[in-house]
């Protein structure tokens, strides 16, 4: 168990230093300008990647007044939409419902960012192509160079792990840490927190 701990922080400690932070400063610096044309911020992730969108929209509407939503948060149109259209159109149809424009942005949280051969996240890969139609902005916190979200992002973030078996865990967790780190960037962070 030992030798898992060690590796799994080390892991850790190399992504940390691994991330491109200028990366991170020219995303802060597109929110801030999407927040100034009044514009919206869809975060879109699935399995844990969607319990972090979920806390993430908190972060930004209340931390940054972003105007922020999660198309995986209403459960019941998602499921609806996967039961009755499929699981592929599930994203893109609910941005198409909320009418997504130039002026908004999606940011993606994956591990691999989707990918069309091998049949992955593709309402990942749908939602950045409707984003693209629309001239949406595509941000993206991801775990895989090569993979869909990665290669059509204006700015992707990518968090490297050394060891493949820690692939998910480490993007996952540092999905947190760099949305963390955005909200509170001072071009963005308009409301402290309480502690």
């Amino acid at each position: 168990m030992t030798n898992h701990i060690e590796n799994y922080f080390s892991n850790i400690i190399l992504s940390s230093k691994n991330i491109d932070y200028n990366k991170i400063e020219k995303l802060a610096y597109q929110l801030s300008n999407l927040r100034k044309k009044n514009g919206r911020l869809f975060i879109i992730g699935v399995g844990g990647s969607a319990g972090n969108a979920s806390h993430a929209v908190n972060d930004f509407r209340k931390l940054c007044k972003i105007e922020t939503y999660s198309p995986i948060d209403n459960v019941s149109e998602l499921t609806a939409r996967i039961n009755d259209e499929g699981w592929d159109s599930s994203i893109s149809e609910w941005l198409k419902i909320s009418k997504l424009n130039n002026k908004d942005a999606i940011l993606i949280f994956s591990v691999g960012g989707g990918n069309i051969k091998k049949r992955v996240s593709i309402n990942i890969v749908n939602a950045i192509k409707f984003a693209k139609l629309k001239k949406s902005k595509i941000f993206s916190i991801i775990g895989k160079k090569n993979g869909y979200a990665a290669k059509n992002s204006n700015v992707s973030i990518l968090i490297e792990s050394q060891d493949q078996k820690l692939i998910t865990p480490i993007s996952e967790s540092f999905q947190s840490v760099v949305w963390h780190c955005l909200v509170s960037h001072p071009l963005l962070q308009a409301n402290k927190t309480k502690w």
